[in-house]
């Protein structure tokens, strides 16, 4: 590709857009001592109630679709990405008793379709087909579990995006439903009791009506359904009405005679454990093993009373313990800490397998139940191993393993022999080996060193700079690892440089790390985010004016306050499902979990360090921004929308110069999980369009 002549075209000034009028009102709330104005406090009204917010979405979508039909590439970008999603894609294999359970997709099914098989060598069948269930594609098949024979699966159903989940029961020799249905769950585990008779499982109080993709998310509490029964007839364990704030969820031991609920107030891993014996008529009496909220606390195996759990009590990158819980808190240490960072754990046979990450890319090893190493397993180069699930009683687990140019392949791993063997490899239209992945590690602005990702074509002209696409997330102890994108490598096979940045505030280095990009220094994670762009520029991987930022939700938030802070370094903006308003990102749905990170709103020192950075709060009026395009869907409930409809208003009105800023608001879709193929397409091929245009990417 040659992107100089197309990036002079960008250059030039696009034509005027005639945005929609948008009505200011005269909101102003005062705290301390600020009088924080929010004319635009009406958008956060729900789509589906308010007719006036539902036309304001129409005008905008109408502005938008227009100028985005202008873009050469967006129809060059749909094809490359249906054409590099169209391979046949397989999910991590689950087996109970005989059976193995995995989804697939055929390559551009809108959702994955369940498959069972009966043994390893027997013929798969369709168990559940979601693109039977809506005309457009938009409701998915979200959590499913077998019951430990096999006998019967559990699954969630999930429609339009929403994270609120309706919970049903198949019989899987038959296929058929069975009666049972469970709804207003969120947020939740679901486990079987062991004897396959009921299930557990969390869910909120039912919301007003009206208030279901608004209302605040509290009194989280975990319940027993026993098959044949009605949800009224639900038995409650779990409640904490004195701590409403709690989020409760269940998982029951590998030996199925205990049930432990993890309490935690927000994102963060600061966790209460609670221990119900499991007896024959119900659970018995609770016995509280963790009750200072201090600490994260991941359960992985017993045998009998003495537990397994990984913790970074005492170990910010994490380490291995065991608990008598007949002496609740007293720790026995299995594994170390070490200088990578521990992910996962889990027992599979008499062995217990053991997830890290090394800056950002996966290792593995497995150990003895008593934490004695066994071996290293094999990973391909730089890539993201996932899964190693698995019972006590049986040896095999699945793991997958990608990298950015690489895509999903399943391996069967026999933990009594270490050998590892294929299960599904897909089929490719491309050559892996057609594109490079590298790592880099550049000093922020205090000096600290991050590492970055880079993907690109081999052979790629490095001499000029090349227009480049910078992903970063930053937050809630999330790693941004390798993993394989269609949409993204279509930006890499058009000419184009992917940048992921592994910013503070990610977990990727343990505790710390996180600890370095949240509360009082969250802007470590901009700074972080602003100098991997001055990196890309000053070594010549991007041109000056060829950096275009994208990020989600919590990236959202990201791209929209260095777009704000530093509006010349970057040619475009896609802020996806971002958290905008920081002042009253507490008082909607799933919001007030993210005080860990972000802080209180309501407490001054909080206040005033959100109110430095709120991408609402911050636009420079009459300063020329970047190209804006934002996007985000009307049944999101994890982030509602009006973050992102009160930050397009606020935008258009700043007139911050004359290149366009524009919002791409999609329909029954949520946060991004359970959106169908077709709709990820024409929403990544509408970004990259848009941000091709303007970094110079020639995608003719």
């Amino acid at each position: 590709m040659t992107p100089t002549a197309a990036h002079a075209e960008a250059a030039a000034p696009a034509p005027t857009l005639d945005y929609p009028d948008t009505a200011r009102g005269d909101t102003v709330d005062p705290q301390f001592g600020v009088n924080v104005d929010d004319p635009y406090r009406w958008l956060e009204d729900d789509v589906r109630v308010n007719p006036k917010v539902a036309e304001w979405v129409a005008a905008q979508n109408q502005v938008t679709d227009a100028y985005l039909a202008t873009l050469p590439g967006r129809d060059t970008f749909k094809k490359r990405m249906t054409e590099l999603y169209n391979f046949e894609r397989f999910g991590l294999p689950t087996k109970a008793g005989s059976r193995y359970f995995y989804t697939r997709n055929d390559g551009l099914q809108p959702q994955s379709v369940l498959y069972v098989r009966d043994g390893m060598k027997g013929e798969g069948r369709v168990l559940i087909d979601p693109n039977l269930w809506a005309t457009d594609g938009a409701t998915a098949l979200a959590e499913w579990r077998p019951s430990e024979d096999g006998k019967y699966l559990l699954y969630s159903v999930q429609d339009g995006g929403t994270d609120w989940r309706i919970v049903r029961v198949k019989d899987v020799a038959t296929g058929q439903d069975l009666s049972d249905e469970v709804r207003w769950v969120k947020f939740s585990a679901l486990d079987w009791a062991k004897d396959g008779g009921g299930f557990y499982y969390s869910r909120f109080p039912e919301p007003e009506a009206g208030e279901a993709f608004q209302s605040l998310n509290e009194n989280h509490s975990v319940y027993f359904h026993k098959l044949g029964t009605p949800q009224s007839a639900d038995v409650l364990i779990h409640a904490t009405p004195e701590m409403p704030r709690l989020n409760n969820s269940a998982v029951v031991s590998d030996d199925g005679k205990y049930l432990l609920v993890f309490g935690s107030e927000g994102t963060d891993a600061r966790l209460g454990v609670t221990l119900y014996p499991v007896a024959a008529n119900g659970v018995g009496k609770p016995v509280t093993l963790i009750n200072d909220f201090a600490n994260n606390w991941k359960y992985v195996t017993n045998q009998g009373p003495l537990f397994t759990f990984i913790t970074n009590k005492g170990a910010p990158r994490e380490r291995l313990v065991s608990m008598d819980i007949r002496s609740p808190g007293k720790l026995t240490e299995l594994v170390a800490e070490s200088e990578v960072t521990l992910v996962g754990a889990s027992r599979v046979g008499d062995r217990i397998i053991l997830s890290y990450l090394g800056d950002a890319k996966s290792q593995a090893e497995m150990i003895t139940l008593d934490g004695k190493k066994v071996a290293n397993i094999n990973l391909s180069d730089i890539g993201s191993a996932s899964g190693f699930g698995g019972k006590s009683s049986d040896p095999e687990t699945f793991y997958a393993f990608s990298s950015y140019a690489r895509p999903t392949t399943i391996y069967r791993l026999d933990t009594a022999t270490g050998k590892s063997e294929i299960f599904a490899e897909p089929e490719l239209t491309f050559k892996p080996d057609d594109f490079s992945v590298e790592q880099r590690f550049y000093k922020s602005r205090d000096g600290t060193e991050v590492p970055m990702f880079l993907v690109m074509k081999k052979g790629l002209d490095r001499s000029k700079g090349s227009p480049t696409l910078l992903y970063g997330y930053g937050g809630f102890n999330v790693s941004m690892t390798p993993g394989f994108s269609p949409t993204r490598l279509a930006w890499v096979d058009k000419g184009g440089v992917l940048a992921i940045a592994n910013l503070r505030g990610g977990g990727e280095y343990g505790k710390a790390w996180h600890d370095a990009g949240r509360l009082d220094k969250k802007q470590n994670v901009f700074d972080d985010f602003i100098a991997a762009a001055e990196f890309l520029i000053a070594e010549g991987v991007a041109g000056k004016g060829q950096v275009a930022v994208e990020g989600g939700s919590n990236g959202g938030l990201l791209v929209g306050a260095v777009v704000n802070q530093r509006p010349d370094l970057f040619a475009a903006g896609l802020p996806a499902v971002g958290v905008m308003d920081m002042l009253r990102f507490d008082r909607f749905t799933a919001g007030r979990y993210w005080v860990d990170d972000y802080g209180y709103p309501s407490k001054e020192s909080d206040f005033k360090n959100l109110l430095a950075y709120s991408p609402y709060h911050n636009i420079q009026s009459g300063v020329s921004y970047p190209a804006v395009l934002v996007t985000t869907a009307d049944t999101d409930d994890r982030v509602v929308p009006g973050h992102s409809f009160k930050y397009t208003a606020q935008l258009q009105y700043a007139k911050a110069g004359d290149k366009p800023h524009l919002i791409r608001v999609e329909t029954r879709a949520g946060h991004g999980s359970g959106k169908p193929t077709d709709k990820i397409i024409a929403e990544a091929a509408d970004k990259y369009a848009f941000a091709a245009k303007w970094t110079g990417l020639n995608v003719e």
